[in-house]
């Protein structure tokens, strides 16, 4: 089965392709695809949703999205659904880790979570998933693995940033993982 996943951030392609190696999984560059995907949505579920059903409407295609983003308790669950911007609008990972761990400093309680919701449009339906990843924010960077906030995310039961996990680990226990592993289940009980 082929199903059209709207990204062109080639880490969340491989992570999905791994994470779901029984089917093919395209990026939207891969499907011929340059559309600009809208994200207006002032919460992470609403966005997934949006540019699942952005594809779904225009292209008539099964495709699926993913929306993610780091809540930081003594940020008040910022940065969010602004966690690729958080640093302004160049949606650079080392800003946005440097601007955290700034906000951070000094602060006692560390603790986060990341939440990914997964909006699969298939045969016309909608059907979300949400996985999710709790942890604490390091006060420095650590480990070359992974993307994102990555370095600095140290989830619960380990003693390590992600960033110093191995990929198996990682698609065993990311919220992205989590919420792709969930699709595939629903996808194998069909």
């Amino acid at each position: 089965m082929k199903l059209i996943f709207a990204t062109n951030n080639a880490n969340k392609l491989r992570e999905a392709q791994q994470i779901l190696p029984q089917y093919q999984i395209l990026s939207l560059e891969d499907a011929g695809i340059h559309d600009e995907l809208p994200e207006t949505h002032e919460t992470i579920i609403e966005n997934s949703k949006e540019k699942a059903e952005y594809l779904f409407n225009k292209y008539h295609i099964d495709c699926f999205s993913d929306d993610t983003g780091l809540e930081v308790e003594a940020l008040n669950g910022a940065p969010g659904v602004y966690s690729a911007r958080f640093a302004g609008p160049q949606k650079n990972s080392d800003d946005n880790i440097a601007l955290l761990l700034e906000k951070l400093q000094g602060v006692e309680n560390r603790k986060a979570r990341f939440v990914t919701y997964v909006t699969l449009i298939i045969n016309g339906k909608e059907h979300i998933f949400e996985g999710e990843m709790r942890g604490t924010i390091l006060p420095y960077r650590s480990g070359s693995a992974g993307f994102g906030y990555d370095p600095v995310f140290c989830p619960e039961g380990y003693d390590k940033s992600v960033a110093d996990l191995t990929t198996a680990v990682k698609n065993q226990i990311s919220h992205r993982a989590r919420s792709l592993q969930k699709m595939a289940e629903f996808l194998n009980s069909k």
